[in-house]
């Protein structure tokens, strides 16, 4: 009977009692931090059993250094274009940015240039493009559709006019045209926001009129018949983020109608509404309303009367007229948006980004809102931050510290992404004078740098791999009805007949097994590993004869073998696994039997019509990041990281920050550390502290800044009346505490006073 090879081997006991395995020398070299004081010898091959064979284990013992991931910044080449403001930044797919319009600051001119950015060559380029060229504008929207095409809308030109018109750049082409549009057409707008849904380009609020009108509309332009529909009150904003995600528009961001920079969030249910559902209906635009004055978010650009050359060699194209007159200025009283609509307002928190200081950058993937805190004037990167906002269930988390993403002497002002949802780009300069360029002004400041940035190193997945909306977080409703959703492929049919004896006319051919569901961490400790002298050049682990396995997982072999890249090295060299036809994996049997559900389903998480047996808690999603590690399957890795670090809480806190240590996953194990430390005292109560081996407990507690120290008392309210750093003589929290215990013994020496009197206290 065929063996397996002979591979290195250093076991580690996980907190579930299994074990760190890497039984292929073709799996990529991520390491495995050993944890566990137990480490295992070798073991002859003769050794092996005739029915199972166990897999062997080969963690690597260099761990990546703490920094972990840090996204890296390139220097750009050719015509760099000044650092227009309100100008459109997209990423156009094939490695490629365009830009296009904004307003320079040095010479008051606006722009129509179209302007591209190689990503493999970090090359700009200034685009030659026909057609009908729209007027020079800042503060419109430029979004990418059907992948080839750009949609520019509204705008404000050098002539203080708010635009209306949609002009669409064919990128193949390098070609403008405008459609015939009918239907309403919106109020002239700038810095709103657009976001494609359906074939429905949906436009919601901005800044119009003379005064800088903050509108609080909602309209869209279907993108079938170029109509528009008709326009429904929402929420006044302007510089906002929007998203489109569960059926639902979300808002967040920007600044109100008072000029105030918000964090509210708000939302509108598209689903169900006949309004977004079926074509927009032709009617006239009702124009009826009152002015309303309001402080101008900008100053006042100077009028040009011919083209002038600014510093970055880009003349201002004034010639095109403007293709639609300025939109009428006054407040349409629309109606309420059709839908229900939601607001919820964030008021504080240690991880909710403060609005006020910094630039912030708004962008969303895998249903959540990323918050990028960039260094300003005011803070430096020390103060910044990465903060994401999961969408589904309405709690920010703080991914990583301003110190880890972004380096010293940088401004960003641009951010972009791409429409997977995977990567992020910045866009800026750096802001030492010996890195800046000399311009005919003097230093001058261009979009000469771009930082990428990988987010699925943050465990996203991306929008075309987004997780289905949990079932817990989504409010039941009395109009929903269960549609029969399609096969996803042969393994979401087999799913049905998952862990199905072949009696039962399942069609199982294959049989895996795992540690029994009641083994006993310490028994398994102490008998699991046999010790026996070094025989070689070979490290082999094996379970000891009398340990416990569980139930047998029924399973079909095709599965395993298409979806299971070392399972299918090991078939095709028919090792112990292809006579016996079955399989011992010595880790815990939810755990396995929630890796072989993936292998499926390509889900670590049931859809509602699935067996609810089959959810995996934090605990087995642990695990199952290891495995991804070991077997090297990235798909199970994005998932898992995923549903950890959104999830992260008290209870698995402590495992999640071991498996993180076991899979190489820096960012989430010094996420979960830092989870640990800010809740110690209730962390320390759990089980899975208590369950964590010695090794293990020293590292956490190894976690605490070198400086850290334990504050109580006096000091510790004058830390919660400090305010940016400088601690208050009298703060109001040592205040109240010291009126609390005056308070307090005033009242003891009233109930003493009463005792004496015989009198009781109620």
């Amino acid at each position: 009977m065929a063996q397996h090879p002979s591979t290195p081997a250093a076991a580690v006991v996980s907190l579930f009692g299994g074990h760190a395995q890497n039984p292929s020398n073709n799996l990529n070299n991520s390491s495995h931090a050993s944890f566990s004081s137990v480490t295992s010898t070798l073991t002859p091959a003769s050794a092996s059993s005739n029915n199972t064979y166990i897999m062997p284990n080969s963690p690597l013992k260099n761990r990546a250094p703490m920094d972990g991931y840090r996204p890296k910044v390139t220097r750009t080449l050719g015509q760099r274009p000044a650092c227009l403001v309100n100008a459109s930044v997209t990423y156009c797919g094939n490695n490629q940015i365009y830009a296009f319009g904004g307003f320079d600051q040095y010479t008051d001119e606006v722009y129509n240039h179209v302007l591209r950015l190689d990503l493999v060559s970090h090359q700009w380029n200034l685009v030659d493009n026909y057609g009908d060229i729209p007027g020079v504008r800042m503060g419109h929207t430029a979004t990418l559709y059907k992948g080839d095409k750009l949609l520019v809308f509204g705008g404000e030109n050098e002539h203080r006019m708010y635009l209306s018109d949609l002009i669409i750049f064919d990128l193949k082409t390098a070609h403008w045209t405008q459609p015939q549009v009918t239907g309403p057409i919106p109020k002239g707008r700038a810095r709103h926001a657009a976001v494609l849904h359906e074939d429905k380009l949906f436009i919601i609020g901005g800044i119009t009129g003379h005064d800088n009108y903050v509108l609080d509309d909602i309209c869209y332009l279907d993108l079938k018949t170029f109509t528009w529909s008709r326009s429904w009150r929402f929420v006044g904003r302007f510089d906002h983020s929007a998203y489109i995600w569960g059926d639902r528009v979300w808002v967040y961001g920007g600044l109100s109608e008072d000029m105030d920079k918000v964090s509210d969030l708000w939302w509108l249910d598209l689903k169900g509404s006949p309004a977004f559902e079926s074509p927009p209906q032709v009617g006239a635009l009702d124009r009826s309303g009152l002015a309303r004055n309001a402080a101008s978010p900008r100053p006042p650009h100077p009028t040009a009367q011919s083209p002038v050359v600014g510093t970055s060699g880009y003349a201002a194209n004034s010639r095109t007229a403007q293709v639609n007159p300025p939109s009428f200025h006054l407040k349409t009283y629309a109606p309420p948006a059709p839908g229900a609509i939601s607001a919820l307002k964030f008021v504080g928190g240690p991880n909710i980004p403060s609005q006020m200081q910094g630039i912030h950058f708004h962008i969303y993937s895998s249903g959540t809102l990323l918050d990028f805190v960039t260094p300003a004037a005011t803070i430096t990167s020390k103060d910044c931050s990465l903060s994401a906002l999961d969408l589904g269930a309405l709690r920010w988390q703080k991914l990583a510290e301003g110190r880890e993403i972004f380096k010293t002497g940088y401004r960003w002002h641009y951010c972009t992404m791409n429409e997977d949802g995977t990567k992020a780009w910045l866009l800026g300069c750096p802001t030492d004078g010996s890195a800046m360029d000399l311009g005919a002004n003097g230093l001058e400041e261009y979009l000469s740098d771009i930082m990428e940035i990988d987010l699925r190193r943050y465990g996203f997945l991306g929008n075309n791999l987004a997780l289905e909306p949990r079932t817990d977080l989504v409010r039941p409703s009395s109009r929903t009805r269960h549609v029969e959703r399609p096969s996803k492929g042969l393994g979401a049919d087999l799913a049905k007949l998952f862990n199905q004896p072949p009696e039962t006319g399942s069609g199982t051919d294959f049989v895996v097994t795992a540690l029994s569901r009641e083994y006993d961490e310490e028994e398994i400790m102490g008998s699991v590993l046999v010790h026996t002298t070094e025989s070689g050049d070979s490290d082999q682990t094996w379970l000891a004869p009398d340990v416990p396995t569980s139930p047998p997982i029924h399973v079909h072999r095709l599965i395993l073998q298409a979806r299971w890249p070392h399972f299918a090295r090991l078939w095709a060299s028919q090792m112990a696994e292809f006579h016996t036809k079955k399989m011992h994996i010595p880790e815990p049997y939810s755990v396995v039997k929630a890796f072989l559900y993936y292998l499926y389903t390509d889900r670590i998480d049931p859809s509602s019509e699935d067996d609810e047996n089959l959810t995996a808690d934090l605990s087995d999603v642990a695990g199952l990041l290891v495995m991804s590690n070991i077997y090297n399957i990235p798909h199970l890795r994005l998932l898992c990281i995923n549903r950890l670090s959104k999830e992260l809480d008290v209870d698995h806190a402590c495992i999640t920050w071991y498996c993180a240590g076991l899979a190489s996953e820096e960012w989430l194990r010094k996420r979960a550390a830092s989870f640990c430390m800010t809740h110690w005292g209730r962390i320390v109560r759990t089980v899975g502290f208590q369950r964590l081996p010695r090794t293990a407990l020293v590292e956490l507690s190894q976690e605490i800044d070198m400086e850290g120290r334990v504050v109580g008392g006096d000091e510790l309210d004058m830390m919660a009346g400090g305010i940016d750093g400088r601690f208050n003589d009298e703060s109001p929290a040592a205040s109240r505490r010291k009126e609390s215990v005056s308070s307090n013994q005033t009242q003891m020496l009233e109930s003493d006073a009463e005792d004496e009197d015989g009198m009781e206290m109620s």
